[in-house]
C-alpha cells in the first residue's frame, strides 16, 4: 500500500500515523489529505514524538503540521485516541485540492 493510501485509510478510520519526518519521530493524527499544486500533502495534528520546534504539548493549537507525503519515512498506522486542537475547523492552506478529510 502506498503512503498516500495508508494515510487516506487512517483518516477514514480515525487512526494515528507514526512516521519519521526530517529525522524526527512523529506521532500524528491526519486531518486533511490531497494536493497542493502537484504535491501530495497532508495536514496532521502532532500529539507525540519529537519536533524541531520543541516539545509537543498535547492540546496545543501549535501542533499542526503540513507535510508533503513523499518526505515521510517508515509510516505505520495505529489504533488509539484521536487527537486534534480546538481550532481544528480553522481555514487551512496546506491542501488546495482535498481528497479526504476527517469527519467530526
Amino acid at each position: 500500500m502506498s503512503n498516500y493510501d495508508l494515510i487516506k485509510s487512517a483518516i477514514l478510520n480515525k487512526q494515528q500515523i507514526f512516521a519519521i519526518y526530517k529525522g524526527f519521530r512523529r506521532e500524528m493524527c491526519p486531518h486533511i489529505l490531497g494536493w497542493k499544486g502537484s504535491k501530495q500533502q497532508c495536514l496532521f495534528y502532532q500529539f507525540g514524538g519529537e519536533s524541531s520546534s520543541g516539545a509537543i504539548v498535547l492540546g496545543s493549537d501549535k501542533n499542526w503540521r503540513c507535510i508533503p507525503i513523499d518526505t515521510l519515512e517508515n509510516i505505520t498506522v495505529h489504533d488509539g485516541d484521536w487527537y486534534t486542537a480546538r481550532n481544528h475547523n480553522r481555514s487551512q492552506t496546506c491542501v488546495d485540492q482535498i481528497d479526504v478529510e476527517v469527519s467530526f
